[in-house]
């Protein structure tokens, strides 16, 4: 549904009769968290059948909004309307009862549970009382198989990809048979192809009549599939916009308040001596019997970005596991600096020189309970400039933690002392980012690093891996985004089926031919012969 007339900036309709036109309107919504107003009067109305897009910096009340509508928090002010009548939504199941469902950008699943167990949890079909996983099975094959989201349902949540859990969620709401679907960041561990996938499946959402709420950072996405964007700054309402009617850029200035570089520029790189050396590293697959890593080897130079490229699920995660220690490999050797640390633990190796941002930010990069400035410090409270006497010098910590929270422009309600959880995905990120960054290591490992951040922390982001590469860093890094891919890499290598087949220039080489390797329609031979 598009509208003809060119609308810059759309005022949100703040009339108090019924509007049937809109299946949902959120009236002069205000949020607080100590020290924070994360929504300021916010105005967002979702028309039937359409696909519309929330966009805005992180921090700035996206996620909120929509917790807000799903029942998980409630506003110290404002209405809720659903078809035009005012509605009390107090908890989750009050929304699920309203046929309002919603894709986490966290992911709510009980990890020792099957992929089968958390899609069915909550709507479980019996039997004379007894619980039918028949019916339910066939149920959730029949969706993954009609809207493409493949899924081991007997693997426990545990042991399974992030991309997996991404689908496993998108398939507990469409389980439920909901009308109106929230996706909050749902692309942010998928591959393109899964991506479009995704896309077409929410095209036909909305011909089947379904309103679509889409929390993204990713203006391709917005323009592909929105009919209509609304943009949040800094928790207040900045306008709403027709798709057809405005640009990329428009859109990400209306984010930030500013022009936005969206393309990486740097020199060409003067890569010199090896500092990361992975040679016949073999990983077992926790999944099968098959290795997910097989007989993989790689240099990585001081002063070059090395990016690994490849389908979710192709061993990139268990590469990078064997390379930090978080999985112990089979076979193989991982050098840093000419040393051999296969057998070293992972702290170890982290003090050989080893930065590491993961990809699994809750699982890997934080304590979430604790606070902001302890998680900056986590691997570093053993320095001398943190210690006095034997005690953790608190002034030093804070002192430090502040100014990685400034220069990474880190959004929290009380600063340092701020709980982690409670801290927006996207300024999570950014505080594990400037954390491994301002180590100082030879080695960055980045897996998704700019995952969930607006289109400016992306920016920023990459600016510091390419001065990370400048300053004699090798980096490796590890990413879905092929935009991100062609525009950092120095030397691209693509992973298919935990094996290397091939080894790229991203300057003599495009997204298409990338994507066959990514596919395994194309394969070079160990003398780099396709």
């Amino acid at each position: 549904m598009k509208d003809k007339k060119k609308e810059a900036y759309q005022e949100p309709v703040t009339q108090t009769e019924e509007n049937t036109e809109y299946i949902i309107e959120m009236r002069n919504i205000t949020k607080e968290f100590p020290g924070i107003r994360a929504n300021d009067d916010v105005t967002l109305q979702l028309r039937r059948g359409e696909i519309h897009a929330l966009l805005g910096e992180n921090g700035a009340g996206k996620s909120t909004l929509m917790s807000i509508l799903f029942g998980m928090y409630q506003p110290e002010k404002g209405e809720i309307l659903k078809n035009g009548k005012p509605v009390k939504i107090r908890n989750p199941n009050d929304a699920t009862a309203l046929n309002i469902g919603m894709v986490h950008q966290h992911f709510k699943l009980v990890d020792v549970f099957t992929v089968l167990d958390n899609i069915v949890l909550g709507a479980e079909d019996t039997v004379a009382g007894f619980l039918s996983k028949k019916k339910a099975r066939e149920k959730v094959k029949a969706l993954s198989e009609r809207y493409g989201l493949q899924v081991n349902l007997d693997a426990k949540v545990e042991n399974i990809s992030v991309g997996m859990q991404q689908r496993t969620e998108i398939l507990k709401m469409l389980y439920r048979d909901n009308e109106v679907l929230i996706f909050d960041e749902p692309t942010a561990v998928l591959t393109p192809q899964e991506i479009d996938d995704l896309m077409a499946t929410m095209r036909e959402f909305a011909a089947e009549g379904k309103s679509i709420l889409f929390i993204t950072h990713k203006l391709n996405e917005i323009m592909a599939v929105a009919d209509r964007c609304t943009v949040l700054r800094k928790g207040k309402y900045i306008g709403t916009v027709n798709i057809a009617d405005t640009t990329k850029q428009e859109l990400s200035n209306m984010m930030v308040g500013r022009p936005v570089q969206l393309v990486v520029e740097k020199e060409p790189a003067k890569p010199t001596d090896v500092v990361l050396s992975v040679q016949g590293l073999t990983v077992p697959s926790k999944l099968s019997k098959k290795n997910a890593v097989s007989d993989v080897s790689f240099d990585v130079r001081a002063g070059e970005i090395v990016c690994i490229a490849g389908i979710d699920g192709n061993g990139q995660t268990e590469l990078v596991y064997g390379i930090s220690g978080l999985e112990k490999a089979s076979k193989g050797t991982v050098t840093l600096c000419g040393k051999n640390i296969s057998k070293a633990s992972i702290k170890k190796r982290s003090a050989a020189g080893i930065s590491h941002i993961p990809e699994d930010r809750h699982k890997h990069g934080l304590v979430l309970d604790d606070t902001l400035e302890n998680n900056i410090v986590l691997q570093r409270f053993q320095e001398k400039r943190f210690q006095t006497m034997g005690f953790i010098n608190r002034r030093e910590v804070r002192k430090y933690a502040q100014s990685i929270i400034d220069r990474f422009d880190v959004r929290s309600g009380q600063g340092p002392v701020t709980t982690a959880r409670s801290m927006s995905g996207g300024n999570q990120q950014k505080a594990i980012v400037g954390r491994e960054m301002d180590r100082d290591n030879p080695l960055l490992i980045a897996v998704q690093p700019t995952r969930g951040l607006d289109v400016g922390a992306i920016e920023y982001i990459h600016k510091q891996i390419v001065a990370q590469r400048d300053a004699g860093k090798a980096v490796l890094l590890v990413s879905l985004e092929l935009d991100e891919v062609m525009n950092l890499a120095d030397r691209i290598l693509v992973m298919y089926e935990g094996e290397i087949v091939g080894e790229l220039d991203p300057a003599e080489t495009t997204v298409q031919e990338l994507g066959l390797y990514m596919a395994g329609a194309k394969r070079m031979n160990r003398g780099g012969e396709q």
